[in-house]
């Protein structure tokens, strides 16, 4: 009996322990603080659900635009890449023994011009000169005795073969005179336009060939066109390609596409901009939204259905893989129907995971004057900007947790805070609109 009462009274003591420290945490932590927003009533249309297939936003077939050799295979199926990342790389050698070539023809002519630009140098003008001043004055001394000769003829001193020797002597130097004077002015004038502007076009010519050549080289290293990742390898390092032959494939996953295939019955009611709700087989605890981008104005002649494209951002998981895959399975909401009033919700405050995607209603208690919350299952509806339409236990002006609602409970104590910095409240759609704003 005195070993049960011990035993008893160790117990109280433990409860009671427990219960002063389970007061005191919470004393402590207090009511959980959250930022809400009202629950929306529009008349909007309604929505119907579409079948689709996640789609990436492109999809590149690389291929080799020059024959050669793969020396280097740098990428495997599923790896990422970037924009520019090299792919493969071809053998280059014969290229650039080519491209050395032409790049020393390059040179040669870019000398040759400047050497036409630049003109004859000093040394060269002085000597053109000097040749010039040489021949003035064989020319005078021609003259001179050409004078002398004739004096002497007038005197009867000198035959008329002297004379006519002088004579030509004296019109060979005038000659030689003028040839020495043009060769100078030629020298001081410099080439014609006409030289300078053919080695212009040699020197542009030879340029030109060489990024001809450099073009080519660049062309035996394939890269990606875009950020995206490996779907597809079509050769391997020592294999030969052709030119035109695939080499990769690699698909853009951010932003995504959705593509579904709509009757023609609702095409009318569908425009560009209108915001979709998704939600991805694969993924049961996430709800997305998207938009529409593009409605293709060629239908299927066999199921009288366009094809439809919603675009939006993906999202990464902890191994920086893409969290919607090309390929998925969805389902897409659009509000194609008859218009009908609706209650909306802020899509941040879902609580997804469980059976049924939950908001949390505040609830004022007036009794104790504590502000409380209580779950409500929803069903959810077309989507709206960042509001989606909720079917529940809700009405138009309800409060609903938007920021803090990860950890709450049914009956837990709140205090409403204002929006922090880092989210804001989201802008309520127009009475009548289902498009983006």
């Amino acid at each position: 009996m005195h070993s049960l009462w011990i035993r008893f009274s160790v117990a109280s003591l433990a409860l009671t322990a427990s219960s002063f420290w389970s007061g005191l945490a919470f004393a402590q932590t207090g009511p959980a603080k959250v930022t809400v927003a009202e629950v929306v009533e529009r008349d909007l249309s309604a929505g119907r659900t579409f079948v689709g297939t996640v789609e990436p936003r492109r999809h590149s077939s690389i291929g080799s635009a020059v024959s050669g050799r793969v020396t280097s295979f740098l990428v495997n199926e599923g790896d990422r890449v970037t924009k520019g990342q090299p792919l493969a790389k071809l053998l280059t050698r014969n290229v650039e023994i080519q491209i050395a070539a032409a790049k020393a023809e390059h040179e040669l002519r870019k000398h040759e011009l400047l050497e036409l630009k630049n003109g004859a140098r000093a040394e060269e003008r002085r000597e053109s000169e000097a040749r010039m001043q040489a021949a003035s004055a064989a020319m005078k001394l021609s003259l001179t005795k050409l004078a002398r000769v004739r004096g002497l003829i007038e005197r009867n001193a000198a035959t008329r073969d002297e004379i006519d020797e002088v004579v030509a002597v004296s019109e060979t130097a005038n000659a030689m005179h003028l040839a020495a004077k043009a060769a100078h002015d030629l020298v001081i004038a410099g080439p014609r336009p006409e030289r300078i502007a053919q080695a212009e076009a040699r020197a542009e010519a030879a340029e030109e060939e060489v990024n001809r050549l450099l073009d080519i080289l660049a062309k035996h290293t394939i890269t990606s066109p875009f950020d995206g990742y490996v779907v597809a390898e079509h050769t391997e390092e020592g294999q030969w390609i052709e030119s035109g032959k695939l080499v990769a494939e690699v698909v853009e996953v951010d932003p995504i596409e959705i593509r579904v295939a709509v009757q023609e019955s609702y095409i009318p009611r569908l425009t560009l901009g209108t915001t979709a709700r998704i939600d991805i087989e694969a993924l049961p605890s996430q709800t997305f939204v998207g938009t529409v981008i593009a409605i293709v104005p060629k239908g299927d002649v066999k199921s009288r259905t366009f094809p439809v494209r919603i675009e939006l951002k993906n999202q990464w998981q902890s191994d920086e893989t893409p969290l919607l895959k090309p390929g998925m399975f969805a389902k897409v909401e659009l509000p194609v129907d008859q218009k009908s009033h609706v209650l909306l919700v802020p899509k941040d405050s879902l609580v997804l995971g469980g059976p049924q995607p939950v908001v949390f209603v505040v609830t004022p208690d007036e009794k104790n004057k504590k502000t409380t919350v209580r779950p409500v299952s929803v069903q959810l509806g077309i989507a709206v900007n960042s509001w989606i339409e909720v079917r529940g236990d809700l009405k138009a002006k309800d409060k609903v947790v938007v920021e803090g609602n990860e950890r709450l409970r049914a009956g837990a104590e709140i205090e409403i805070q204002p929006p922090s910095k880092k989210s804001t409240t989201p802008k309520e759609p127009s009475p009548t609109a289902n498009q983006a704003e």
